[in-house]
């Protein structure tokens, strides 16, 4: 794991308090609005392009840690979700949509560093990354419409078409982009000056997305900063949650300690990059959904590389050999 991935969250954060103080300082509002979207875009695009679906096949031989994993993200994440939104932010629709929008949208590109850091399966967790994203592209509308309820307050032709610009379209511009570098260039070309130079932009287009969005919003930030930190609780309740329950099943459907690692980060990683794309296209007049979904990696990377810690699993240590 580079130094750079290990300071996100920090660098986040220091993105984030940049952006806040120049856009109380500076009138850049207006400028920095028109840099979120394409930033973001940008940024899911040189994600997805470093997606590879051959590794789908492999989800075949883990069978019941794939199934354990949809069950957990797909239905059981999004009645937590709903559960925490109701009983501990019902006073605040724009938080609850926030909140929401974090929690059903599995991680699709850093967990897999994560998973790489505990001495999990790694290539069942990169064939789970097109099939969470496909499932989280089909659902997520639902899950807004359904679970948000009176709080979303949008119709449902606006929010496909959302979820069509931010997730539809980059996927698809990414695919044309591995399968024609591929095809006229090469598999090493492509990995060299495709997929290389494309892992390098996403941390940084993420920070530009965060810094703009911050000093687009920095007076609706400023008036809302207590009510932001409802949020901490939410987020506490489910970063403890999902590791203990997805521990507790490996060990009780006795998967090795490889699946069991797998199972917790995919289980416990989400997509706030997906997640902040969407409420930036589908909710533009109601700024203070955006800026909750920011509050989730600040708290979600750390608890990651403890998690990751916490659940390593040992290498099997050499026998030594026995004296003739």
């Amino acid at each position: 794991m580079s130094l750079a991935e290990r300071l996100q969250g920090l660098l986040v954060a220091a993105a984030a308090l940049v952006g806040l103080g120049t856009g109380l300082a500076l009138p850049i509002g207006p400028a920095a609005e028109h840099a979120v979207l394409p930033a973001l875009l940008v940024m899911l695009t040189a994600v997805f392009v470093q997606m590879d679906a051959a590794h789908v096949g492999e989800v075949r031989r883990a069978k019941t840690l794939v199934a354990t994993s949809l069950v957990l993200n797909f239905v059981f994440t999004p009645a937590l979700a709903w559960a925490l939104g109701a009983g501990l932010l019902g006073g605040e629709p724009d938080l609850r949509i926030g909140l929401l929008l974090l929690l059903v949208t599995p991680c699709t590109d850093w967990y897999l560093v994560f998973t790489a850091m505990a001495r999990g399966h790694t290539g069942i967790a990169a064939a789970l990354l097109p099939v969470n994203l496909v499932l989280q592209l089909v659902l997520l509308p639902v899950y807004v419409l359904l679970l948000g309820g009176q709080a979303a307050m949008v119709d449902a032709a606006t929010l496909a078409e959302s979820v069509l610009l931010v997730l539809v379209v980059p996927l698809a511009l990414a695919m044309v982009l591995r399968w024609a570098s591929a095809r006229f260039k090469g598999a090493a070309w492509r990995q060299r000056y495709v997929m290389g130079p494309a892992s390098l932009l996403v941390l940084p287009l993420l920070y530009v997305a965060v810094l703009a969005m911050f000093a687009w919003q920095a007076r609706t930030v400023l008036e809302h900063g207590t009510e932001l930190l409802a949020l901490l609780v939410p987020l506490a309740i489910f970063f403890v949650l999902l590791p203990l329950i997805a521990t507790g099943l490996s060990r009780l459907l006795r998967l090795t300690a490889a699946h069991r690692v797998t199972l917790t980060m995919t289980t416990t990683a989400r997509n706030s990059p997906i997640a902040l794309a969407i409420a930036v296209a589908a909710f533009p007049d109601r700024p203070l959904i955006a800026v909750a979904l920011v509050v989730g990696p600040l708290l979600e990377l750390p608890v990651l590389a403890l998690i990751a810690q916490l659940v390593r699993t040992r290498r099997p240590t050499p026998k030594a050999a026995l004296p003739l």
